[in-house]
């Protein structure tokens, strides 16, 4: 399935997020694991909505979607009785992890010792990549800015096109731009292409978790206004644990998404700095930077995506269900796990910046 982007019919209704399974926060496709079960390698992991990773055999909007605890996957597979079978134990360590997004993945997998059917498998699809394209462009400028000055034949409107700068037919002209690019970075020619690659996919990285966060606070908008709606509700107002669990977790979205801007306007400043003094050494110190937070910003964003759309789904217009039924999905649903994604960003490594 494509990507989708959150929005309003004519009638109002909004959309969940949904992603192909390499583009999604909350989905990890299993044939890239190398399970020895053949079922499980036909399976989904993904997050539900009290935030348990769960296994989803099969998914159809007619028949619904056909989820099985971890735990309870022995009842299922054909595994000796007497043995826990590698594939549980597999399995066990990747419901442990906060995020299935391609970046967070690279990271904890190997954290983890799991490997993966394909390195190479890790990547965003086409679409997605495609997708991105504005918001790599403001990696792409001063890149460009930075090797060629004001030469205006240079016309790049993709990262892809950076690369391709350095693929000329003309030999001599490509060597140049090389010679340009090793120099200004301060490393040999021969290092020029894995420092594209590096920089490109850095980059690729936050511009995906800053589309994530584009795409979620629409459905993040909606749900704060709705628990604005309960809280006026005179029927709801004598509620006091109600209330006060609108108020925690109002407050707890307002601070998740605070740290993760927080952050993005961090990586911003640091960006700027390197490129005031570019080296192939400051970039390594943002790239570092940057990776340092891809676990924390993973998990906090799938978290809530989960949240969100779970709320969306069982209430995509605004007179969608009353104010008793979403005052119980409030207390059942989305406040069940919601600490489990506090304690996500507690546990992040303390800001820095690049000096």
């Amino acid at each position: 399935m494509g990507a989708e982007t959150p929005l309003h019919t004519s009638d109002g209704t909004l959309t969940p997020i949904e992603e192909s399974d390499m583009d999604s926060l909350f989905v990890l496709p299993l044939d890239i694991i190398p399970f020895t079960t053949p079922a499980l390698r036909q399976a989904r992991m993904i997050k539900n909505a009290h935030l348990r990773s769960v296994i989803e055999l099969f998914s159809d909007v007619s028949t619904g979607s056909g989820q099985v605890e971890i735990n309870d996957l022995p009842k299922l597979m054909p595994w000796p009785e007497d043995e826990i079978h590698p594939d549980l134990v597999i399995a066990r360590k990747l419901a442990m992890l906060h995020s299935y997004d391609v970046f967070s993945l690279r990271i904890m997998l190997r954290r983890i010792g799991v490997p993966v059917a394909e390195q190479a498998g890790l990547q965003l699809t086409p679409e997605k990549n495609q997708e991105l394209t504005t918001y790599m462009t403001q990696f792409t400028r001063p890149l460009i800015s930075q090797i060629y000055g004001g030469d205006e034949t240079v016309k790049v409107e993709r990262f892809e096109d950076v690369v391709k700068l350095f693929r000329d037919p003309d030999v001599k002209r490509a060597r140049q731009r090389l010679t340009q690019m090793a120099d200004a970075l301060g490393i040999e020619v021969m290092e020029v292409p894995r420092f594209l690659e590096d920089y490109g996919d850095i980059f690729l990285s936050l511009s995906y978790y800053r589309r994530c966060l584009d795409m979620l606070t629409p459905l993040l908008d909606v749900f704060i206004d709705s628990m604005y709606e309960i809280r006026k509700n005179y029927q709801m107002r004598q509620d006091q644990n109600l209330l006060r669990s609108c108020d925690m977790i109002e407050t707890t979205i307002n601070e998740l998404t605070a740290a993760i801007t927080g952050r993005f306007e961090n990586f911003d400043r640091s960006t700027k700095t390197m490129w005031e003094n570019i080296s192939a050494e400051r970039f390594q110190k943002v790239k570092d930077l940057i990776q340092a937070y891809h676990v924390t910003i993973g998990g906090v964003l799938c978290g809530l995506t989960v949240k969100m759309n779970a709320w969306i789904r069982l209430f995509p217009r605004p007179t969608s269900g009353g104010p008793v039924k979403r005052s119980e999905f409030i207390m059942t649903d989305i406040r069940q796990g919601l600490e489990n994604i506090t304690r996500i960003e507690d546990s992040a490594p303390m800001l820095a910046q690049l000096e």
